[in-house]
């Protein structure tokens, strides 16, 4: 299992910037954001894809997730999504999609993530769901071609936000390529308790991201030991259950401080997290 650091803290700096950044922090994963002012499909050519390549071989980085989340380069944080009204926005969504998993087979990634569904305006929430698993239909082909995970981050206020609602839709997905990107803090804003939703979703996690959230439960990401979840259950749970896969620490609200945040979240988790008999390079 790998520690990753997003990317999308270091929206500052370039992204071999950022990944010098953050192998020189000790980190020996990288979660490289596709999004400007990153690596926003569109804007990459085989010939810099290979000067990323070589950068994170040299540095001796692995990259853990692709975050196809956003798309501040044509849109927002959410927008488009999977489930406009209006199908060009969709179709938006579903090339960039589609973009990534090509990326992702070309820097040697198993994995990315993507939103689940979008803000529901405009449309019911039996309608979104169909959308949802429309566009999915068309990207799974891509996925499954490539052999690249595609990985559904359920989070506050979008379409799915907890675990009833995940699994009420993934059981009717007709693909082991779709799974989930498990994101311990917005579990725990769902007022799920992290460790007991992980245990439930195991088959399904393909990646997990790290971040702390206050006591209030409100979608903040923090510094890891500066909120209220309690670390300890959710690492023992990860350790009985012998997960495999990769962790990527998300702190995008650090912008003016990537590094100090990083660096805070990287000591105490490899201190909680030996505590609880699970390890990580």
């Amino acid at each position: 299992m790998t520690m990753g650091y997003s990317t999308n803290a270091f929206v500052k700096f370039t992204l071999l910037d950022s990944l010098d950044r953050i192998a020189a922090l000790g980190f020996k994963g990288v979660e490289i954001m596709c999004d400007r002012p990153h690596l926003y499909p569109p804007d990459y050519s085989e010939t810099s894809l290979l000067d990323i390549r070589n950068a994170v071989d040299r540095l001796g980085l692995k990259i853990t997730n692709l975050n196809s989340f956003t798309l501040f380069a044509v849109g927002d944080t959410y927008l488009p999504s999977w489930i406009e009204p209006d199908p060009n926005q969709r179709r938006i969504r579903i090339q960039h999609t589609q973009e990534c998993l090509r990326i992702a087979k070309e820097l040697g990634c198993r994995n990315i993530s993507i939103p689940p569904g979008g803000p529901v305006k405009g449309v019911s929430e039996t309608e979104a769901i169909r959308l949802f698993h429309q566009g999915l239909d068309e990207v799974i082909p891509t996925a499954e071609a490539l052999n690249i995970r595609l990985l559904i981050e359920p989070e506050p206020d979008l379409l799915m936000e907890n675990s009833t609602q995940f699994k009420a839709f993934i059981r009717d997905v007709r693909s082991r390529i779709v799974g989930l990107n498990f994101d311990i803090g917005h579990f725990f804003c769902a007022a799920e308790e992290p460790h007991a939703a992980f245990e439930d979703l195991f088959e399904w996690i393909g990646h997990v991201h790290i971040e702390d959230i206050a006591p209030s439960r409100v979608h903040n990401h923090l510094i890891v030991g500066e909120g209220a979840i309690d670390f300890s259950r959710i690492f023992s749970t990860m350790a009985r259950l012998e997960y495999a896969c990769d962790i990527s620490l998300e702190l995008y609200p650090y912008v003016d401080m990537p590094e100090e945040a990083g660096r805070k979240s990287l000591a105490r988790l490899k201190a909680m997290m030996q505590d609880a008999g699970l390890s990580f390079i």
